[in-house]
């Protein structure tokens, strides 16, 4: 990137301002406890990969690093470049090739650490880098250590072997036989889930049918719970459930007689589930549904709530000792005695566990209406409008800083104004009792904040 120093002998004062401006706008990459991800060959490059994973090593304190990547395209050359600059500072790899992200956190519990070369449910032209120390996903005082080139002493160069997992046995281990043969659709996405989903769930007794199964010719987006998922309700009716997985497995979308559930639902669905393998601890997010909370504490559980965020989930769970959760926004369940991340893949069995006696935990959730929205703001600009948003607290009768701005109307509605951590975007997130009251609080929020980004720009 070219900076004003650099810039003064060929430009007039005046250009200053609109050029910063412009350069801001160009500026895509996120670094964010979610992982590092942008539009490659942009903003994201191998360079970016070979600095982010050589500061990386200096966390690998087991000196081995288990790898892997979902179905990008790009896939292969950053993981290649990822592996080259870990093996550089003496770490041991050991690859899985193409996997979903749930099964690099599950094997780097045995190897200590993970690298996963995704961008998880972003655009196809983004990919990125989840760093992960202990099954766990950096925290935010080991993010900066990532971000920060650090010098990493020189030793023996690392080996590279290929390696196989355990995740599906396991898996299966902790769902055990589902009885009655449920028939399941499971809506691919052309992502890394294709030879673990499905065989997962014919294991446990499931039959399945597969959709989207290559990200050539995908009939949909990479991200189930913004996608219509048109073909997968077209295709689960008639008693069948559709599952339906981002690009690299860790996000689910559930499909009941042809009708596409809220990722909140998908929560509910796996929180209902924990509850009766006698989980009475939980994280929630807090753009997570309330009516996940009360569905917990109608059957004796409690609940904690963390930033948005995957690895702040997680933590939260760690400090508290929480058995389960997650995020009703990404569809993310959490169960953290198998898996330290949103796991799509497990909470898909245990759902499908669940065929016969989904209708209680439905009907609760069908009492509440979430909608979601994204505004894209860039990201240098992002704290300045939520800052105006929260001179504009006064409406609500209780205010959240947490993370961004959470006004909370009254008990059944709440709107929540955040920076997304995945995407140059302002996150809308709101909820009620009423679908009518849900679009009109998150539409009028969606206009504060275009009439103040226009303003800060």
């Amino acid at each position: 990137m070219l900076y004003q120093a650099e810039l003064s002998r060929h430009l007039k004062k005046d250009d200053f301002p609109e050029l910063i401006k412009s350069l801001a706008d160009l500026e895509q990459m996120k670094k964010t406890v979610s992982g590092i991800r942008g539009v490659f060959g942009d903003d994201l490059d191998l360079k970016d990969t070979l600095q982010y994973c050589s500061n990386f090593s200096s966390l690998v304190r087991s000196g081995k690093c288990i790898v892997g990547r979902d179905t990008r395209e790009s896939g292969s050359m950053l993981l290649e470049t990822a592996k080259a600059a870990l093996m550089k500072n003496g770490i041991d790899v050991y690859s899985l090739g193409m996997v979903p992200t749930p099964v690099i956190f599950r094997e780097a519990r045995k190897y200590g650490a993970g690298v996963m070369v995704t961008a998880s449910h972003s655009p196809v032209d983004w990919n990125g880098l989840k760093f992960i120390v202990g099954g766990r996903g950096l925290n935010e005082q080991e993010l900066p250590l990532v971000l920060k080139d650090r010098a990493v002493p020189q030793s023996t160069i690392g080996m590279d072997e290929t390696v196989t997992t355990t995740y599906l046995d396991e898996a299966a281990g902790m769902i055990g036989n589902i009885n009655g043969h449920p028939d399941i659709v499971v809506d691919i996405g052309g992502g890394a889930a294709r030879d673990y989903a499905p065989h997962l769930l014919e294991r446990l007794g499931c039959k399945v049918e597969i959709i989207n199964d290559t990200l050539h010719g995908c009939s949909r987006g990479p991200d189930p719970t913004t996608d219509d998922l048109v073909d997968l309700a077209a295709t689960s009716r008639d008693g069948r459930m559709g599952f339906a997985f981002d690009l690299d497995g860790d996000r689910l979308v559930v499909v009941i007689e042809g009708r596409k559930q809220t990722p909140d639902v998908t929560l509910g669905l796996g929180i209902a589930r924990a509850i009766e393998m006698g989980c009475r601890k939980f994280v929630l997010s807090t753009d997570s549904s309330v009516a996940i909370e009360r569905l917990i504490k109608e059957r004796g559980g409690s609940v904690h709530r963390s930033k948005v965020g995957e690895a702040n989930v997680v933590n939260l769970m760690l400090d508290t000792g929480a058995q389960a959760g997650g995020e009703g926004s990404s569809g993310g369940f959490i169960l953290p005695e198998f898996n330290y991340c949103r796991d799509g893949m497990l909470a898909a069995g245990l759902v499908a566990s669940m065929t016969d006696r989904l209708g209680d935990v439905l009907d609760h959730m069908g009492m509440y209406h979430q909608i979601r929205e994204k505004i894209d703001v860039t990201a240098p600009y992002s704290d300045a409008v939520l800052e105006k948003i929260l001179a504009e607290s006064g409406r609500f009768s209780e205010v959240d800083t947490l993370d961004g701005v959470k006004g909370i109307i009254d008990e059944n509605n709440w709107i929540l104004v955040r920076e997304s951590n995945t995407e140059n975007a302002i996150r809308i997130s709101g909820e009620s009792e009423s679908q009518e009251k849900c679009r009109k609080n998150v539409d009028d929020m969606a206009e504060l904040v275009r009439q103040y980004y226009a303003r800060v720009r």
